[in-house]
């Protein structure tokens, strides 16, 4: 329970000081270049660590996780991959067949993706010069 304790108190320690020297660095860099360059005002401290929450929250997001990885979206991105695969895996060769048909059906009807055609048949081949019937 105490080794529980020291290391929760070590890591809001190292990410204290983490964030102090991102805001200093922050402070530094803006002092440095932006008064020169676009006659901006000088930060103190505490407006560069304001300028990095700023920053945070709009280029960052909330759904990411401390090692700036974002579980969420990555998550839900293999969770719609898993169900694919599993309704893949459990159609029979005839429902397999049917649904290539109809993708097939869908590429050749829609020429925004010519650059697929022949995607699903390695028989066919794209004519040269493209399709003249695009709109």
């Amino acid at each position: 329970m105490k080794n529980t304790m020291r290391f929760r108190f070590a890591g809001i320690g190292i990410m204290l000081a983490t964030i102090a020297a991102f805001s200093v660095a922050v402070m530094l860099l803006w002092n440095t270049l932006m008064p020169p360059l676009f006659a901006l005002p000088v930060l103190n401290y505490w407006q560069a660590a304001g300028l990095m929450v700023l920053s945070r929250l709009l280029f960052g997001g909330l759904a990411h996780d401390m090692a700036g990885r974002g579980r969420i979206a990555d998550n839900r991105r293999h969770a719609y991959g898993n169900k694919l695969r599993e309704k893949w895996m459990n159609m029979s060769e005839e429902e397999r067949k049917e649904f290539i048909e109809k993708e097939k059906d869908f590429f050749k009807f829609n020429r925004r993706f010519s650059h697929l055609h022949g995607f699903f048949d390695d028989d066919e081949k794209p004519e040269q010069g493209g399709d003249k019937n695009v709109n």
